[in-house]
């Protein structure tokens, strides 16, 4: 049977891209749809505008301290519009670097919705147009989640919040993650008073409980309105304001809520069902090692599998894809030990295992902590800890997890990843000479195994 292409790609974002050029490159004909803009979340809407706005926000501290280095800075201003204006630019420039790309690698692009009639054919929405294609690969992200309940309206998600026409007074985000967090930051240090509230215990469910409560004393100690086990009930809009109504029967004034309690995966109206792909009860894409759904053809990567929800792994599973299909090399990508980073300020870089999953894991660990105060603010004054903390199986001697909270630590946290997928073992780690005088020299002169209260205690 003849096909109009041998790929069809739906969803040009940071998985589908990647998949087209390579499968393009391996000598595919390949097609591409995106009804928005290209990109994907990460680029458009996502980690690239989000960075931006938190280099934005890190100069309101960075100006207070300058004077402990002998600066005098005059009272700063800081203006909305330009910031919005100067992404903007910058998010085009990369959407006309991500066309080019996709059209330097041969691949058709056609700015709309596509949708499945069947497992071979797709239709494009707004020509009407249909085409056929030997494999279809989805690679349509998630979106933002917003809880239903009274006033739901009413709140905003990351998607409007890179589009505000200003900046209110005050800002309330609802949530946990990495997205509530980063931009419970980013609003915080441009001047808007911010309240963060969490149903949860703790905030960063899933990371390292000394990166979770460091942070959360920090993000108090800041001035920021962080408040756990809170859960919100309803929202009423009061004037140019909104009241929110809490579970605890106590209401809060607030100039803006914006939702970040999760993404749920974009396949609603894809056709799917009907082409037999099976979808879990959250509306994922099931998919095996390979990316391969229920159907032969049908392949998924990214965002919308609903494996690991980070660019980078969108990236591997999009290139693991053509590889496999397309070059005769099957590939499947490893979910373990991936290195991350929250850009909460302070900043979080950790890879490997929690303390908990260790223990959970391996029974007893060896672990090795630090609290300190950075070298910057002897003088600035400011006062902001820093934590690095090693995980160590004893009998193997091998590092299980390394986990960061304070200036870079996303980059430190690269590299660290690279020890760790290598099985790296804490005397590798000791004797591998200080850089100095930098915070990540602590990473390698940490010598101390670290008791509980409670142990030592005891002994």
């Amino acid at each position: 049977m003849a096909f109009d292409y041998d790929l069809f790609v739906i969803g040009a974002g940071s998985g589908g891209v990647r998949a087209a050029r390579m499968a393009s490159q391996h000598g595919a004909k390949v097609a591409v749809a995106e009804e928005y803009r290209v990109g994907g979340t990460c680029v458009i809407r996502g980690c690239v505008p989000k960075k931006l706005f938190v280099y934005a926000s890190h100069f309101s501290e960075t100006f207070e301290d300058a004077a402990g280095f002998g600066w005098t800075v005059p009272k700063p201003t800081f203006d909305w519009q330009t910031l919005l204006a100067n992404k903007d630019a910058e998010i085009d420039r990369l959407n006309g670097i991500y066309i080019r790309n996709l059209e330097n690698s041969g691949v058709e692009i056609f700015q709309e919705r596509a949708v499945l009639e069947d497992a071979n054919t797709v239709r494009l929405v707004t020509s009407g147009r249909t085409v056929s294609a030997r494999y279809i690969l989805i690679a349509t992200g998630a979106a933002p989640f917003v809880p239903e309940l009274p006033g739901a309206e009413f709140a905003i998600t990351s998607n409007e919040a890179f589009h505000l026409e200003k900046l209110p007074e005050h800002v309330t985000v609802v949530g946990g993650g990495y997205i509530a967090v980063e931009f419970a930051g980013i609003f915080h240090g441009l001047g808007v008073e911010t309240s963060l509230f969490y149903r949860g215990e703790q905030i960063l469910r899933g990371f390292d409980d000394d990166l979770r409560y460091g942070l959360a004393d920090e993000l108090r100690k800041k001035g920021l309105d962080l408040r756990v086990h809170t859960s919100v009930t309803s929202i009423e809009k009061s004037g140019g304001t909104y009241r929110v109504h809490l579970e605890d029967g106590t209401t809060h004034e607030t100039g803006l809520v914006m939702y970040a309690t999760g993404r749920n995966p974009n396949t609603a109206g894809l056709g799917l069902m009907s082409a037999g792909v099976e979808l879990d009860r959250n509306g994922a894409v099931v998919v095996d090692a390979h990316s391969k759904s229920s159907v032969d053809n049908i392949y998924a990567v990214g965002d919308v599998t609903d494996r690991v929800a980070l660019t980078p792994i969108a990236i591997r599973e999009g290139a693991a894809f053509a590889e496999t299909v397309f070059n005769d090399n099957a590939m499947a990508v490893d979910h373990r030990c991936i290195a991350t980073a929250v850009f909460s300020q302070p900043e979080l870089g950790t890879v490997g295992l929690t303390e908990a999953e260790a223990r959970a894991e391996f029974g007893d660990v060896d672990i090795y902590k630090s609290s300190f105060r950075t070298m910057k603010h002897t003088l600035s004054g400011r006062d902001e800890k820093m934590i690095m903390k090693l995980i160590v199986e004893p009998s193997s001697d091998k590092v299980l997890g390394c986990h960061i909270m304070g200036p870079d630590a996303g980059e430190m946290a690269q590299v660290l990843g690279i020890a760790v997928r290598m099985g790296a073992t804490k005397a590798q780690f000791d004797a591998t000479v200080a850089v100095h005088p930098t915070a990540a020299e602590e990473l390698v002169t940490m010598r101390e195994k670290w008791t509980p209260p409670e142990a030592a205690a005891a002994e």
